[in-house]
């Protein structure tokens, strides 16, 4: 009896036990299902997004950026297959060993490789090198085993066909910036992008540009594609036609030779730029294909300064080339009559100083046209100081010196106008008489650019029309396949009379004919135009100026030569201006006949149709 009791009592305590355990048991099945529930249910998009990002990756489709043509169609930069070296983050496995190992197979600086790594802007694919060579990519995918996260990927890479030709006004691309991309002209625009770093490449960005595409990827543990799940196409750029006639500007280019220095040659009507040399250049290719910090260093650092557009940011004083605009001030003034005689001896003596004349003996009685022929300076010395120097401010800056061209070129410098207020204000030092001699014949205070001679001398070939340089003449929309023309820029008309103009005018012919200029005469064409020297360092006052071929060539002055032809009916501006190399008559002025010599040459013949 005992026994049944204690039988059922055990009996129950073990029922008891597995209720228990039942109720355990549910319970976690409960809480199996509502972790279930919350994984695939409430988080599950959650899950699958990470699930597909742990398989797929997104690649940045770069389109064909816009070519670029010049004025007759031939071509200046265009776009060729080449390989890029990437490295996707999400796949790097050991950071340090890919630092270590990457250098084996291409051609790059391991610190250079850190530093991309670690830019703050990279998110996904990090461009590690553009361009890399065949025997490169072929090393590479040999040992993809190695190297997990590193990618090879096939792109357009830009290419300049004529390699330094046109390089100022090309400029190049190269991978956006950290600072760029902090800048709100790029907040659209991501890490990793290639824009427009210099030239009309960084000008006309937007145009060029095109939009990127994107392709979805399925990659297998490495980070390597396995297949495409999804494209979209990138749309390429516009493509762009410049007013440049590549002739010419080749022709301008191997006439400035070795020599530094600039030319600028524009059409005076509508301002259109023929040629915009600048020397020493460089091979835009050089710089576009990925260069290096030690290269790019190297060209920074290089004392002849080929980064520089000379044409456009190179500042120097005008010399004798200034006295085109003091002879207008004096006309327009009434300061001097055109045929009104000063006589020259050679000196202009003012207080204890003696101004000298480039001609030791001087050049007798001199009207305007002899002043200006002969570049008389004893001529301007007096006329200048009866003008004053503010009035001789404001011709100048009514010519446009002292301004911007607005040209579509970056980092255009503007030179430098001086006045009496400017001197106060700048140097905290009244104006001095003296200064004002100096001014008259082009030196001092007083800096331009070859661009804003060349504007000058548009401007006396067009009798006042003033109308801004222009290098865009036409583009064609990748879309659509349509061809849109430029409009030609407005113009204003310069308050000076024609009497004046026809007054400058007939001693810029006589430069040429009979004055300081004879080298510019041509059998082809009348040309007009002045010579200049501009002074680098100043000389003793009883120094002798026709020894400037025994300075180092570093001290030697520069050699200015502006001019326009035909003169009776202007089709072309020019201005040259040489480094180091002393008289314009002799240095700039036969560059300048040549020039405009092979221009009339190339007018006989049509331009083709865009």
């Amino acid at each position: 009896m005992l026994d049944t009791s204690r039988q059922a009592n055990e009996l129950a305590d073990i029922q008891n036990r597995l209720i228990f355990v039942k109720i355990g048991f549910l319970m976690l099945l409960v809480l199996l299902g509502l972790r279930l529930w919350q994984l695939q249910v409430r988080d599950g998009f959650h899950y699958q997004e990470l699930a597909r990002d742990n398989r797929t990756r997104s690649i940045v489709l770069e389109p064909a950026r816009g070519l670029l043509y010049d004025r007759n169609g031939e071509l200046l930069a265009n776009n060729i297959p080449s390989f890029q070296l990437y490295v996707s983050l999400e796949d790097i496995q050991d950071r340090e060993a890919l630092l270590a190992q990457l250098p084996h197979y291409v051609d790059i600086d391991q610190q250079e490789i850190s530093n991309k790594l670690s830019m703050k802007s990279r998110r996904g694919r990090v461009k590690i090198k553009a361009d890399i060579t065949l025997k490169e990519a072929a090393l590479i995918e040999s040992h993809r085993l190695e190297l997990p996260g590193v990618v090879i990927q096939p792109e357009y890479q830009r290419h300049y066909p004529l390699n330094n030709y046109a390089s100022h006004v090309l400029g190049y691309v190269g991978e956006i910036s950290e600072s760029q991309l902090k800048d709100p002209e790029f907040s659209n625009l991501q890490g990793g992008r290639i824009i427009g770093q210099n030239g009309v490449e960084r000008t006309f960005d937007e145009y060029l540009l095109g939009e990127t595409g994107e392709e979805v990827i399925e990659v297998d543990a490495l980070g390597y594609p396995k297949r495409s799940l999804s494209v979209r196409r990138p749309l390429a750029g516009d493509d762009l036609y410049l007013t440049l006639d590549i002739r010419l500007q080749r022709l301008a280019e191997d006439l400035l030779g070795q020599e530094a220095g600039a030319i600028v040659a524009l059409n005076p009507w509508n301002g259109d730029i023929l040629a915009l040399a600048s020397k020493p250049g460089f091979n835009p290719n050089d710089v576009s294909g990925g260069i290096s910090a030690k290269d790019w260093q190297r060209f920074i650092k290089d004392t002849r300064h080929p980064l520089t557009n000379r044409a456009i940011q190179g500042q120097y004083p005008p010399g004798s080339v200034f006295k085109i605009i003091m002879a207008a001030a004096l006309l327009e003034t009434q300061t001097l009559g055109a045929q009104e005689m000063i006589p020259c001896h050679g000196t202009f003596p003012f207080g204890r100083r003696v101004f000298r004349d480039w001609k030791a003996g001087g050049h007798g009685q001199v009207d305007l046209t002899k002043a200006i022929a002969e570049s008389c300076d004893v001529y301007f010395y007096k006329a200048g100081n009866q003008l004053g120097i503010d009035p001789i401010a404001t011709y100048a800056r009514l010519f446009g010196l002292g301004e911007k061209t607005g040209i579509a070129l970056p980092s255009e410098r503007s030179g430098l106008v001086p006045s009496s207020e400017w001197k106060k204000r700048v140097k905290r030092e009244p104006w001095y008489p003296g200064e004002t001699i100096s001014i008259s014949i082009g030196q001092g205070f007083l800096t331009v650019t070859p661009i804003q001679m060349a504007k000058v001398a548009s401007i006396v070939a067009t009798n006042g029309r003033v109308v801004q340089p222009r290098l865009l003449k036409a583009s064609r929309l990748r879309r659509t396949g349509t061809l849109k023309e430029k409009p030609e820029p407005p113009f204003r008309q310069l308050a000076i009379s024609p009497q004046t103009f026809a007054h400058i005018k007939k001693g810029l012919a006589a430069v040429v004919t009979k004055g300081t200029a004879k080298l510019a005469q041509s059998e082809i064409v009348s040309i007009a135009g002045k010579t200049g020297t501009a002074q680098v360092v100043a000389l003793k006052p009883d120094g002798d100026k026709g020894k400037n071929k025994e300075l180092q060539k570093e001290f030697r002055d520069h050699a200015w030569f502006v001019a326009f032809a035909p003169v009776e009916h202007p089709k072309i501006a020019v201005a040259v201006l040489v480094e180091h190399m002393g008289h314009g008559g002799s240095a700039s002025a036969p560059l300048a006949k040549t020039l405009i010599e092979a221009y009339m040459g190339f007018e006989t013949i049509q331009e083709p149709s865009l």
